[in-house]
């Protein structure tokens, strides 16, 4: 029996989503010399070669593509395995994770008022990272948006938001009191990578059937931030995505017609009873539903 050295087999998935030594050296904190070797060790114990490098790339071989989902899989596992243990040994400590612009410092407060022995953490989760951060034991639970793929995961919606129109201060459309999707029906908004996201956040096509015009594809929020404000692009976002006060060459306008965006409390599933766990998800009800309520009704 081969037994594999994570550190290895990590270092072989990031190659592989990369395909290219140079980037997932990078991505590694590893000298790109370094990071072959340790490809060359994995092949070596391995007993087959995991990719071609050529003048046109890097490229998996068919063993390599084989082995890359099980991989992923493995490295899932032993983070599994390692936060599971660590859980059982520290079951006093939890990690919170949060999205832009969802505030979750009173709940955090609130929290460690309830529980003055416990280790309450928070960390930022970036766009489309929340099932990820959860499924490998990176955050216990998270305040985030809807949509994200709920697989294993268990949903309670703490508030809705409205949705605004996010344009720079000179557009035709600043200081309406309100606007709807048939203002900016001829307006290029911007695109996401994810196709899902990307129809979710743009509302593509429009209830009436047309296609949203398509504006320049962001990253970020601060690539979002940059189009909207050279004029490239007007977008749809959730009321308390936008901080008053970010950059002052933006403005918003109410958007009516269009559904709001659900703000969840999000965890793994079967895990609800946790203590630490329930004690957040009572502070949160508690803490951020009036906050929120009251940010948008002042908006």
């Amino acid at each position: 029996m081969t037994d594999l050295d994570l550190r290895l087999v990590r270092c072989f998935t990031v190659v592989a989503e990369e395909l290219h030594f140079g980037r997932a050296a990078a991505a590694l904190h590893l000298a790109q010399p370094s990071l072959s070797r340790h490809v060359r060790r994995l092949e070596g114990e391995l007993g087959v070669r995991l990719f071609d490098r050529s003048t046109q790339g890097t490229q998996l071989t068919e063993a390599g593509a084989a082995f890359l989902p099980r991989a992923q899989a493995l490295l899932r596992s032993a983070a599994e395995a390692t936060a599971v243990a660590r859980a059982a040994g520290t079951p006093r400590r939890i990690v919170i994770g949060y999205m832009t612009g969802l505030i979750v410092t009173p709940a955090v407060r609130a929290l460690r008022a309830r529980c003055p022995d416990a280790d309450v953490q928070h960390s930022f989760i970036g766009w489309g990272e929340l099932p990820t951060a959860l499924l490998e034991h990176r955050v216990d639970v998270v305040v985030g948006r809807l949509p994200f793929p709920d697989e294993g995961l268990s949903v309670t919606v703490l508030y809705e938001e409205p949705r605004v129109l996010l344009i720079p201060v000179g557009h035709r459309l600043a200081g309406k009191e309100y606007v709807t999707l048939d203002d900016v029906a001829d307006e290029p908004v911007p695109r996401l990578p994810d196709p899902e996201l990307n129809a979710f956040w743009r509302i593509d096509p429009r209830p009436d059937g047309p296609r949203a015009p398509d504006g320049p594809q962001v990253g970020s929020l601060e690539d979002k931030l940059e189009v909207i404000a050279a004029g490239e692009a007007v977008s749809l976002v959730p009321v308390g995505a936008i901080q008053k006060g970010l950059r002052s060459d933006l403005t918003t306008v109410p958007l009516e017609g269009v559904d709001p965006i659900p703000v969840v409390l999000v965890m793994r599933a079967g895990e609800e009873d946790r203590p630490l766990l329930a004690a957040f998800r009572a502070c949160a009800e508690d803490q951020l539903i009036p906050a929120n309520r009251s940010a948008t009704a002042a908006e």
